[in-house]
């Protein structure tokens, strides 16, 4: 089993940035996704940024793209998001996921992981 635990949520005014982190630890073998989903309430999880372990490919969605950078530190078994010129539309709870076992084919699709945090808010006002 893989633990995840976010961190790093917190309110901020439009323009600002934030740094979420996510700890994997466990069963962290074989780990060959890992991303960032945000949720608020009555809408869909939606995928935001996807990183593949150990390789270079990043995922980001639209909504996010030049804003947001993901990052994964081998050593320290963390991924990070970088948040920058935030807006109040980004304003959710963000969560981290990762998927074992094999490549993910739509590394932006929840379906794909299974293995999540618990979240960590982030909310940003104007």
């Amino acid at each position: 089993q893989v633990l995840l635990h976010e961190s790093g949520g917190e309110s901020v005014q439009a323009g600002g940035s934030l740094r979420l982190s996510c700890e994997a630890s466990g069963y962290i073998r074989n780990l060959y996704h890992m991303a960032w989903f945000r949720q608020v309430p009555g809408k869909e999880r939606e995928g935001v940024a996807a990183i593949r372990i150990g390789g270079a490919n990043t995922y980001y969605s639209d909504s996010v793209k030049a804003r947001f950078t993901i990052s994964h530190d081998n050593g320290k078994n963390t991924m990070y998001l970088q948040m920058n010129s935030l807006m109040p539309e980004d304003t959710a709870m963000y969560y981290c996921a990762a998927k074992r076992g094999a490549w993910a084919t739509t590394p932006l699709s929840a379906s794909e992981y299974n293995s999540w945090g618990q979240g960590t808010q982030v909310t940003v006002s104007s």
